[in-house]
């Protein structure tokens, strides 16, 4: 159907670990209307249902919803989820019987926030590296409460998200000191270690967990029992309150460049890379400061390749909520 003849009322959810976005659009084309929208925090309801419930009765008023679709943070299965980081289990019938929606889909988080990335401006991005934009294949990676990875397939014509969970895929060191920490990672979750266990906010906290087991120096840099460790320990690295700190940030920012490089090469992301999730903004000084890039493109043989990708970050916090607003619309 020709979105640029028909507009649709929406309602999309971006559904993480740490936070849930809730949106009822008007959509025509690419172009969104937020007419209702709410953040909450996940770990404090015991189901998406509990969330949708309170959105809708702060709604100023009653919307026909044509469609309902959500970005969800784990693998989809005969439109279910179990959330990877939350103790959620998600069924997209359940919810449109409750709440009488004609239509209700689930997709993986990046998959929803690659469908997002049509919604976006040039303003809503910054670039680590020109490159040159070609047709085929592009990558998206986002670093948050987990690791999450997606494609977009080039047809020829169009990209076409999809999803993957690659974030779970083995972590492999490429040092001395890499190897050194896969192994005091192992025992910690008793064998397997994911790039995810290292790329995400819980990363930092274990490559910063590590650092301190190898460190005679006391750290101070926590002082009470509720804090996000993770921000704590970026804010102290930014602002060079705490050399440990800067040593977990600067090991994570390459590791994150590593993992991206891997992905554009197993994806032949020539179409271009982007950086999505909460944790790239906050510490986007650290990301343009050349070791990402370099990390990156560090793959022999293969380094003119990466060299020639376009790699952008996502500086706006709502491409994982605008991105089912478009697959919905797409839909009717």
């Amino acid at each position: 159907m020709d979105l640029q003849m028909v507009e649709h009322i929406v309602l999309a959810g971006d559904i993480g670990g740490t936070k849930t976005n809730l949106g009822i659009f008007r959509v025509a084309q690419q172009q969104l209307v937020c007419l209702h929208e709410c953040r909450y925090h996940s770990a404090d309801y015991a189901s998406l249902e509990d969330i949708l419930k309170q959105f809708l009765a702060l709604a100023d008023e009653a919307y026909l919803i044509e469609y309902a679709c959500f970005g969800v943070a784990g693998p989809i299965h005969d439109n279910t989820c179990q959330i990877t980081n939350l103790p959620w289990f998600i069924a997209a019938d359940t919810i449109g019987q409750q709440f009488q929606w004609p239509y209700v889909s689930l997709l993986n988080d990046l998959e929803a926030n690659a469908w997002g990335l049509d919604a976006l401006s040039e303003d809503d991005f910054t670039t680590l590296n020109t490159g040159q934009k070609l047709a085929g294949n592009a990558a998206i990676i986002a670093a948050g409460t987990g690791l999450g990875e997606a494609g977009l397939f080039w047809d020829g014509g169009q990209h076409i998200p999809f999803a993957s969970e690659g974030g779970h895929t083995e972590f492999s060191p490429n040092s001395e000191q890499d190897f050194l920490l896969q192994q005091f990672l192992s025992k910690k979750y008793q064998g397997h270690v994911s790039w995810e266990r290292l790329v995400s906010g819980m990363g930092l906290v274990n490559i910063y967990d590590f650092l301190c087991s190898q460190s005679t120096v006391p750290t101070g840099i926590f002082n009470d029992e509720q804090y996000d460790k993770a921000e704590v320990i970026s804010k102290a690295a930014l602002s060079g309150q705490d050399p440990l700190c800067q040593q977990a940030l600067d090991w994570f920012v390459c590791l994150y460049g590593a993992e991206a490089g891997n992905q554009a090469l197993k994806l032949l992301a020539k179409g271009g890379v982007y950086l999505g999730g909460g944790i790239a903004p906050k510490i986007i000084t650290k990301l343009r400061s050349g070791a990402f890039m370099q990390a990156f493109c560090d793959k022999g043989r293969m380094r003119p390749l990466l060299e020639a990708m376009p790699v952008k970050v996502i500086m706006n916090d709502k491409a994982a909520l605008y991105g089912p607003a478009i697959y919905a619309a797409k839909q009717l």
